[in-house]
């Protein structure tokens, strides 16, 4: 059997990476075990344009979200599933200090395009809000919808192997094109494992950093609202009174398994932000990567052009994926140059 290109990993990378490459025409065979904790799968797909307590535009929002959203749209139509949705994000202002950061910043320039105040009133009933709110113009992607959808979608093509990849059993050379798999021929494969990536033998000397994040599904019985809110904590709409609540960020971190400490760090946000009760309804943690910059990693290994990487996507993963992922497709199949502050060569370099 015969391929273009295999892609190891089926989160939001290989999903995007995957879809670009058949939409090029490209043959493709994705190899994933399913994780039901991988980052992808219990991230809430918020796409946010400010970042951070400095309420600073995200990292070139202007070229990536019209294409996340064309992007979306197609395969909606594609998969015949609800899978991009625009929201508000109704943001509890927690202090009088950011309170005037968001108005310094974002009534001028770029911001003010995506954010503007919002009448505290409307939700007295429900939130603490004691420093106002402010109203952020954003969208999820719905990766619960998407994720399932798009593998089974490869599955009824063929173009999907259900299991762990065994880095020992690909064949190649630094000098000869292409590899071999259990009998599967392919130009390349991409590597989009997440957080496995530490283990690849062949890009562990990249400095990943990895962070484990925790979240709650709980449901407030009366509160039924397409908005995301937002405190110091994050509430993202999942069914009519049922939210998503996250997410924490820590560095260090025996396993994987959800914490009892970080449980209660959430509902204490929950807790200063709610004033009505909730219920607790599923507690998850997922380990997500990032590059030391905050920036894509992606690109052919130098040494061995037969591997590809397309990692550290980080927390903004739904807005980059799609256009990092043509990106990649147009370098791999046309030579065109990828983001010098996104290219894998950078860390070969130094």
């Amino acid at each position: 059997m015969d391929v273009d290109y295999l892609i190891a990993g089926q989160g939001i990378a290989g999903t995007l990476l995957s879809y670009s490459l058949l939409q090029a025409g490209q043959r493709v065979l994705v190899i994933d075990e399913y994780k039901p904790n991988s980052a992808s799968r219990i991230a809430a797909g918020v796409i946010n344009p400010v970042s951070g307590r400095r309420f600073e535009m995200a990292w070139m929002y202007e070229q990536l979200y019209p294409f996340a959203v064309q992007t979306y749209r197609q395969l909606e139509e594609l998969l015949n599933v609800p899978v991009f949705k625009e929201r508000d994000l109704w943001m509890a202002l927690p202090s009088e200090q950011l309170r005037t950061a968001f108005n310094n910043k974002t009534t001028q320039g770029l911001a003010s395009q995506y954010t503007h105040t919002a009448d505290a009133a409307l939700w007295d009933a429900w939130l603490h809000q004691p420093y106002g709110a402010a109203i952020v113009k954003g969208a999820t992607v719905l990766l619960q919808h998407l994720l399932p959808a798009w593998r089974q979608y490869l599955d009824n093509k063929g173009a999907l192997w259900q299991e762990r990849l065994d880095p020992d059993l690909l064949q190649f050379g630094q000098q000869t094109p292409g590899l071999q798999y259990k009998g599967i021929n392919a130009r390349a494969i991409i590597f989009c494992e997440g957080a496995q990536i530490i283990h690849n033998p062949w890009f562990k000397h990249i400095p990943f950093l990895l962070n484990k994040g925790e979240v709650l599904k709980v449901r407030v019985p009366g509160l039924d609202t397409e908005n995301i809110i937002k405190k110091s904590i994050t509430m993202v709409p999942q069914e009519p009174e049922t939210f998503w609540v996250g997410s924490t960020f820590v560095w260090d971190y025996p396993d994987e398994a959800p914490t009892p400490e970080k449980r209660a760090f959430l509902e204490d946000g929950l807790q200063q932000l709610l004033k009505v009760p909730y219920q607790v309804l599923d507690h998850q943690a997922g380990v997500r990567p990032s590059g030391k910059d905050r920036r894509p990693i992606m690109g052919l290994h130098p040494r061995y052009p037969a591997l590809g990487l397309f990692n550290g996507l980080g927390t903004k993963g739904c807005s980059l994926a799609p256009y990092m992922a043509d990106l990649l497709t147009r370098h791999l199949l046309q030579g065109a140059p990828l983001l010098p502050e996104t290219d894998i060569k950078r860390y070969f370099n130094e």
